[in-house]
């Protein structure tokens, strides 16, 4: 973290969005070195979904706090993620987290607004927007949790298309509650084909759509 925060810092100069490709770069080759040295191994598959030109809503689920270093370099194309402000007052790691993010303080409504404002101005400026949204990581049983509704208004008032994203092990590796554990694995990004927001009468249907599309997929090939 110490090695990459000075790049990331002076990346600051540049406008947006060459700093997030820079950011992306950076964090790519940081987290393939990652995985060497700790004994994890990824695979990534179904970038054929992302066509050549088109800017899309990626919404991933959510198991890990390993989620969003593994989302954010290897989906295909300049992205930033949608995060919670309080991790950006971490020293050191809040730098590296606030350079990729749209910030958003669940809490404030005016936060909200302003975050779903700044996310429409991420896809005008040609870069896909990441939203985890079960809004916090899963701790169920259950394949997944309900949805929260800010990917799917996103999708139907700019008309973007939406394309499911499925994280597998990260769960494994580094669980939720449990502290200093950390278990090398196999980590899997499934991009699943896209979903056209206007194909459905209004963002209920496209959240209810969504969430099918990636509970399937989870429940038919056994992962989680």
């Amino acid at each position: 973290m110490l090695l990459v925060d000075l790049p990331i810092w002076f990346i600051g100069i540049y406008p947006e969005p060459k700093r997030t490709e820079y950011f992306r770069q950076i964090s790519k080759v940081w987290m393939q070195v990652f995985f060497f040295l700790s004994g994890c191994r990824l695979k990534v598959f179904g970038k054929e979904n992302f066509k050549p030109g088109e800017v899309y809503i990626v919404t991933c689920n959510h198991n890990s706090l390993l989620d969003i270093p593994v989302s954010t370099p290897f989906i295909p194309g300049t992205n930033k993620t949608i995060a919670k402000a309080e991790m950006a007052k971490i020293p050191l790691f809040g730098l590296i987290y606030k350079r990729g993010s749209v910030l958003v303080d669940r809490s404030d409504k005016k936060s909200r607004q302003d975050s779903f404002r700044k996310m429409k101005r991420v896809l005008e400026m040609r870069m896909h927007m990441c939203i985890y949204p079960e809004g916090t990581r899963n701790k169920t049983n259950l394949p997944l949790k309900e949805f929260h509704d800010g990917a799917f208004k996103l999708a139907r008032e700019t008309g973007i298309s939406i394309i499911p994203a499925i994280i597998l092990n990260t769960k494994k590796i580094l669980p939720a509650g449990k502290a200093f554990y950390f278990s090398p694995g196999k980590i899997e990004i499934h991009f699943l084909p896209t979903i056209v927001p206007g194909d459905y009468e209004d963002f209920l249907l496209l959240k209810k759509k969504t969430h099918r599309v990636m509970n399937d997929w989870l429940v038919a090939n056994g992962k989680s």
